[in-house]
Parts: structure tokens; C-alpha cells; sequence
């Protein structure tokens, strides 16, 4: 048998077919108006975002060419994601997947609804996916995404997919963007400062042109002739600008009257990630356009970092300025300008100022021309506070504070089952207790381990790691559930032990509810089916046909391996509390109805896991149930006793298919049972007699 089951994986073990990206018509489809898509900016399928204008507002990308981070099937979560130049999420949407959870546990919406947090985020934000701990919430820079009840798993993979996509196309289309958190001034920073202070260390910059110089920028076009006063006064400035980072108290009181200092502070107590910005121009340029409007973006000024285009508009504010600075800065244009830290603008790093002068040639219909004047600031560090990054810890270590508790309460439990059952095996099975001691762990393990912790282990995650393994990917996927990973790891460990029979006897909620139905049906007083031994041994070999099935169906449809699993019910049963269609219901149903006439019908015959577990416990390295001379031969009590059929008439265990329920072990210890010890006892009172 061992031979033909590792000759069929072998045979089945072939390269995996991938999901193709969407066409770029697909893709277009999907792209929320007023925004088109563009053109095709790399070969990872990566297209620039248009406006309504044309012009480039951001890019477009699926996250499973960039980020092919592997589910529970096997298979990438893929999602459209479209960012804005600055890096902020404007649409994440879900294109495909096969968790297992969602294709056929809680639907599809719970799952889509995840993905709409992400508008509005930015990636240079810490995003997790989970709750706040204790007062974490509470100015911290982590940003927070509702999870899923019971997909916890899914969803985290589905986070680290977007986040590792949308990181690499920013390190390779946005110019080194920001990943960590903006300085933002520290309001605990006290320093008496004078505008000569200012000027001395730099914290003004000053931008001049002068005529001559605004007349060569025009030369040799349109407009080189459009400007008489600069040709007539070519030493005297055209522009005489002055730049000021107002954020930080004590600059501002410095630049600023009281008046204009309280105000100032008034306005940043409601718009606390506003980054307020002191323009001065005292020549004749000026700062806008007569055809401004307060509150809006500046018509003739812009603003960029590393690359990347700063959002910059008028805080509407009265620029009342302290009377120790120069006559001439009073008698200048002055504004305060405010852009969002938030959008990723970094006070305490060097950015650019762009100034558009302009010249208009012609009367009645002029044409407009213009060259770009710029000025670069930056504001000393000590005057911010730039909190430490705060990177979310990996996902597995998310995922294991999560459930904390859950871990400890499983751990105990586990440790004390192994121990028990190694170490005190003969005691337990004599105990006239045994019955109801092994029906309430198997309580604790239907309740606890299945309906509450949701570690029902699955062959869906055997087969997600089939497919790992032949396309070379990540196995992280599986640290995404610590829960059910520990007990992957005491079911190993049990191979080792016991065989097949640990899990599969102890561990396993579903086949726990099957023991529970088998008890009620014997309650109830229903007749008991058992399978001719011929039968039983063809029946045993069904699981092994559709696990087989279930390989073939990962390399030949992988679509379709989430519809072939439910060849087991352990979804309907412990995931979802029996709540999903009828015909889900019906069918876990109906075997737990078989269990009660047919002794854990799906578990012996049916259940592909168990084959998995079976040919797991060809690791197992110990006879841990003893056996006698007289056990087969002559007698057969054990085996006429074994419901599931594990002993052969020559008393030898089949430890493939032994459940380790210790049941025969309680026979060969009772002397009012064990036939050879009966006998034996017999024979001893007859000697006894004798003498």
C-alpha cells in the first residue's frame, strides 16, 4: 500500500498552472471615473492612472504579479489597486482568490468589504490588520483595519499582498517615497529667537531674482520682449521671496505678532497634520494671481519632496507679523499656506518651492509663456519630534499576540494530553472512568479547539502546501494561523508516537462530533451497521482514492480544489456552526446521522485528511499497544471489540487505521476480559487446587 501511494503523489507532483493578469480592456473596465487608465509602465503589469485631463495621477497594478504571497489554497490573493502620486490608496478591490473561507464558508462580501477600508490610507502609513491593544489606539501611528470573524488568516495575507505590491511600485515609479512617519513639530520645544536668530541659522529662505535675470529666463522666446520694466531697471528685483515653516512655536512667535500667533494656533488646533508655511514676497512679482481665490491651491505656486508633488493651499489666514521684523517685509504680500503631513510632506527634510512667473504676449487674444523660478527650504531637526517608525511586527507575530490566551489554554492541554497518554497510558484505559474522561476532552476539543479556536485542521492546508512546494513559493502562509499551526505540530509529533491514531483519535473536532452521534445512536437503541471485513477493507480505500483526486485536481483545476474539499464537512460542521445553504448543512448532517447507526463512517472510509494522517503515521517509530501470544490466536476478543476494524485475525495492530482509542488496551489489561488472562488465572486456581 505504501508503495502505491507514493508512486501516486509522485506521478501527480507537476508544475502548477498561474492565473493570468487581467488584459489591459479587463483592467480599464475596472477604473472608476473620472479617471482613465494609461499606458503600460514596466512588464509587471503596472499602468499609469490619467486624470480627466490626461495627465498621470497615479498608477494602477494587481498585486499578484508584484506580490504573489501564496493563501490557504495555494493560491495568491489578487486585488486591483489604484495609488495617487503621493502614495494614498484611491481604490483596492478584490479580482480573484480561492480562500477557502469565503469561496464556499462565509461568502464573498465579508471579504470585498475588507478591501474598502483602504481607500482614504496611505502606504506611508503603519497599516495592521486587528484592534488596538490597551491604549494603542491612543497617538499611535499604526492605522488599524477591521478584520474578518473566522478569516482572520485570509485577511492578513490579503493585507501583506496590497502593502508589499504597492511598496514595490512605489521604490520603483514614486522616487524613493517615504515610508515612515513625518516629523511633525514638537510643541514642547521652547527657544527664545529673534528674526536676526532666524536669518542667522537659516531658518529663512530667501529667494531673489532680479530683472536681468527673469529677462535671460525669456530670452530667445515669444515673450523676451513682453516685460519693459525689467528692461529698464535691470538691477532692481523682480521677485524677493521669503520662506518661514511656521510649525514650530517657537519660530512662529519670532515671525509673528501676538495676535497672529494666537490665531495661528487656533487654526492648528482643529487642523493638527496642517504644516503652516509663511510666504513674504516684498518685490513686484507677488505671490498670485489676481484672479485667486482664498482657500484654494495657489495658482502661480506649487511644491514638491523627493519627486513627489506637495499639496499646497491657503489657510485663509490674517498675516499679522511681529513688529521686529524690517519695515520692508511689513509693506510686502504675505500668505500662510498649509499642506498635510499626513500626505506624506516631511518638515524637517529639504523640499522645493516652484514660483511660475509669467509673461503675456499680444493685446487682444495674448498668449501666455512662463519659466519656473525655485527655491529650496528646510527647517533645522531639533525643532520636530520624528517618532520612531513604528513597523508593524510580522504578520505571524500579529497573528500570535492575537490569541494570546487561546495558545496558553491549547498549549496546556496539549502538553498534558501527550504527557497523559504517553506516560499514563495502562492507568487510564483500567480506569472504570475512561468513557466519560475521554467523551469530555472530547467536549473540550469539539468546543474549544473546533467552535471557538476554529483549529479544525483541513486537508485544504495539506494541499496548499503541494502547491507551494512545486512552484517554489512561501510557506508564511501557515504562520498566519498559530492556532492550528500548533496543532499540525502535536499531530506530527503524535505520527511519530501513536501514528494516525492521535489526531484522528484525540484531536480532531469533526471526528469528535461523529464519536458524540455514534454514543447518541446507541442511546437511542438504532441498530449498527458494520461493513463485512471484505467491505470494510475496500471501503478504507476510498480516502486514499480521494485524496488522490484531490492532488490531481491542485495541479489539473485549481479553481476548482475549494469546491472539490467539501468532500469534507469539517467547514459546515465546526467553521461556520452549520450556518450556510442547505445543501452544506445537509450533507455534514447526513453524516453525522450515519455516524449514529455506522461507527464514524466519514472518518474510516471517507475522510481524505485521514489518508494524510495515515500515511503521516508510516513515521511512527514505536509498538505502543501491546500484544500477547494468544492474541489472534487464539483468541480474537480485541478484534471482534475494535469498531474500527484495526486488529487482524493474527492480533497484529494496523496502525494506519488505529484511532488510539485504547480501547483494546483496557482488554489486554483486565483479567475479567483478556481471555489469556482468564485462562490464565484459571489454570493458576487449578494448580492451587492441585497442591
Amino acid at each position: 500500500m505504501r508503495a502505491i501511494i507514493y508512486t501516486m503523489v509522485l506521478w501527480l507532483v507537476t508544475a502548477l498552472p498561474h492565473a493570468a493578469p487581467l488584459d489591459r480592456a479587463a483592467l480599464a473596465e475596472l477604473i472608476m471615473p473620472p479617471f482613465s487608465l494609461g499606458d503600460s509602465v514596466n512588464d509587471k503589469g503596472v499602468y499609469s492612472l490619467l486624470n480627466s485631463g490626461g495627465a498621470e495621477a497615479g498608477y494602477v497594478f494587481e498585486t499578484e504579479p508584484l506580490a504573489p504571497l501564496p493563501g490557504f489554497s495555494g493560491a495568491p490573493v489578487n486585488a486591483l489597486v489604484v495609488l495617487d502620486l503621493e502614495g494614498n490608496f484611491l481604490d483596492v478591490r478584490l479580482i480573484e482568490h480561492n480562500e477557502p473561507i469565503f469561496v464556499s464558508g462565509l461568502g464573498e462580501a465579508p471579504f470585498h468589504k475588507f478591501f474598502e477600508q483602504y481607500p482614504g490610507l496611505s502606504i506611508s502609513s503603519s497599516i495592521v490588520v486587528g484592534t488596538p491593544y490597551g491604549d494603542g489606539g491612543s497617538g499611535s501611528s499604526l492605522v488599524y483595519l477591521d478584520g474578518v470573524t473566522k478569516a482572520t488568516a485570509s485577511v492578513r495575507i490579503a493585507h501583506e499582498s496590497v502593502m508589499a505590491a504597492a511598496l514595490a511600485v512605489a521604490r520603483e515609479k514614486m522616487q524613493g517615497i517615504s515610508s515612515s512617519p513625518p516629523a511633525h513639530p514638537n510643541l514642547e520645544h521652547d527657544e527664545t529667537l529673534s528674526w536676526a536668530d532666524l536669518v542667522e541659522q537659516g531658518l529663512v529662505t530667501r529667494r531673489t531674482v532680479s530683472n536681468a535675470e527673469i529677462d535671460a529666463a525669456f530670452a530667445d522666446t515669444l515673450w523676451e520682449d513682453d516685460d519693459p520694466e525689467a528692461k529698464d531697471y535691470p538691477e532692481e528685483l523682480y521677485l524677493d521671496l521669503w520662506i518661514v515653516d511656521l510649525g514650530p512655536p517657537s519660530i512662529a512667535r519670532a515671525v509673528l505678532s501676538q495676535d497672529g500667533y494666537t490665531e495661528l494656533q487656533n487654526f492648528l488646533s482643529i487642523s493638527p497634520d496642517d504644516e503652516p508655511i509663511l510666504l513674504i514676497e516684498t518685490a513686484r512679482h507677488g505671490l498670485v494671481s489676481p484672479d485667486f481665490v482664498r482657500n484654494t491651491a495657489p495658482d502661480w505656486l506649487s511644491a514638491e519632496q523627493d519627486g513627489l508633488p506637495i499639496a499646497l493651499r491657503d489657510s485663509d489666514l490674517y498675516v499679522d507679523l511681529s513688529a521686529d521684523l524690517p519695515d520692508d517685509l511689513h509693506q510686502g504680500t504675505a500668505m500662510i499656506l498649509r499642506t498635510d503631513r499626513r500626505l506624506g510632506f516631511d518638515p524637517a527634510r529639504e523640499w522645493k518651492l516652484n514660483v511660475a512667473a509669467i509673461r503675456e504676449h499680444g493685446m487682444f487674444q495674448p498668449e501666455t509663456g512662463s519659466v519656473t523660478l525655485t527655491a529650496r527650504h528646510s527647517t533645522d531637526e531639533r525643532f520636530f519630534s520624528r517618532p520612531e517608525a513604528v513597523k508593524p511586527v510580522p504578520p505571524w507575530q500579529e497573528a500570535l499576540r492575537a490569541r494570546v490566551g487561546d495558545m496558553i489554554v491549547l498549549s496546556v492541554f496539549l502538553v498534558g494530553l501527550t504527557a497523559l497518554l504517553l506516560l499514563a497510558q495502562n492507568p487510564l484505559a483500567d480506569n472504570r472512568a475512561f468513557t466519560p474522561f475521554r467523551l469530555l476532552i472530547l467536549a473540550f476539543v469539539t468546543v474549544f479547539i473546533g467552535w471557538w479556536g476554529q483549529g479544525q485542521l483541513s486537508i485544504v492546508t495539506v494541499l496548499g502546501v503541494i502547491r507551494t512546494a512545486v512552484e517554489g513559493g512561501s510557506y508564511a502562509f501557515l504562520a498566519y494561523d498559530p492556532f492550528s499551526l500548533l496543532i499540525w505540530g502535536f499531530a506530527i509529533l503524535g505520527f511519530v508516537l501513536w501514528g494516525r491514531g492521535y489526531f484522528c483519535g484525540w484531536l480532531c473536532p469533526f471526528g469528535a462530533l461523529q464519536e458524540f452521534a455514534h454514543h447518541l445512536g446507541r442511546l437511542l437503541r438504532l441498530p449498527q451497521f458494520d461493513p463485512s471485513p471484505r467491505w470494510d477493507t475496500r471501503l478504507k480505500w476510498v480516502k486514499y482514492v480521494l485524496l488522490a483526486g484531490l492532488i490531481a485536481t491542485v495541479f489539473a483545476a485549481p479553481d476548482q480544489i475549494d469546491k472539490a474539499a467539501e468532500i469534507e464537512p469539517f467547514k459546515t460542521a465546526i467553521t461556520t456552526f452549520f450556518v450556510r445553504e442547505w445543501y452544506f448543512v445537509a450533507y455534514a448532517v447526513l453524516w453525522l446521522v450515519v455516524g449514529m447507526v455506522l461507527f464514524k463512517g466519514f472518518c474510516r472510509y471517507v475522510c481524505p485528511l485521514g489518508a494524510v494522517m495515515a500515511i503521516g503515521g508510516l513515521l511512527r517509530g514505536r509498538t505502543w499497544i501491546a500484544r500477547r501470544a494468544e492474541c489472534g490466536s487464539p483468541c480474537q476478543l480485541c478484534r471482534v471489540k475494535c469498531n474500527y476494524r484495526a486488529i487482524r485475525k493474527t492480533g497484529k495492530i494496523d496502525y494506519s487505521e488505529c484511532f488510539g482509542c485504547l480501547d483494546c488496551v483496557s482488554i489486554h489489561n483486565d483479567e475479567t476480559r483478556c481471555v489469556p488472562l482468564i485462562l490464565s488465572a484459571r489454570q493458576g486456581s487449578r494448580l492451587k487446587a492441585a497442591e
